[in-house]
């Protein structure tokens, strides 16, 4: 019973910290756009933003982030067997991945912060696609366990980073001949 009440709380907290590193990166493309305005606009809407991204960062992504990490922990402290299964090795490569990539948004936000903001919107929305090609790697890693063919698994994430990028370059597009959007 133990068991499922700290999964479901893993869960929960793996979840709202993916929110926050899915949104965060889009708060970043709106205070890079907003940095395009005319005065007064740019400097109203980039201390807004910057409100937003330190109460999303704060107050939901790091301790979601932690909270995710300790009941991951108590998981493998009750189910230590786990650790010794290839799947998990590599979910766990994907972890160090996705902290890799938070501590990377981490460095950003700093940055936005002091308002050094040296990102175009395009690549903050390329990068925006890191959290996503994660998740479905865990995802998958998790649900499929032994299963997966890892060389598939491999060539499905490419396939979904391509897929991905050219829906970022079409709606570039789009949003080129209708700039209102």
């Amino acid at each position: 019973m133990e068991y499922n009440y700290i999964k479901s709380l893993h869960l929960i907290f793996v979840i709202t910290w993916f929110a926050g590193l899915f949104y965060i990166p889009r708060l970043f493309i709106y205070h890079i756009e907003a940095r395009q305005k005319q005065k007064p606009d740019c400097d109203i809407l980039s201390e807004q933003l910057k409100i937003m991204e330190k109460r999303l960062w704060y107050i939901i992504t790091w301790p979601s982030a932690i909270l995710a990490t300790i009941f991951a922990v108590w998981l493998l402290v009750l189910v230590p067997g786990w650790l010794e299964q290839a799947w998990m090795h590599v979910k766990l490569a994907f972890v160090g991945l996705l902290f890799a990539y938070h501590i990377k948004n981490h460095f950003i936000f700093k940055q936005f912060q002091k308002g050094d903001i040296r990102w175009t919107s395009n690549g903050m929305r390329l990068w925006n696609e890191g959290a996503t090609l994660i998740l479905f790697a865990i995802v998958f890693l998790v649900i499929l366990k032994s299963a997966i063919s890892w060389i598939w698994g491999l060539v499905g994430l490419i396939g979904l980073g391509i897929v991905l990028m050219l829906g970022i370059k079409l709606y570039k597009r789009l949003r080129n001949r209708n700039p209102t959007s």
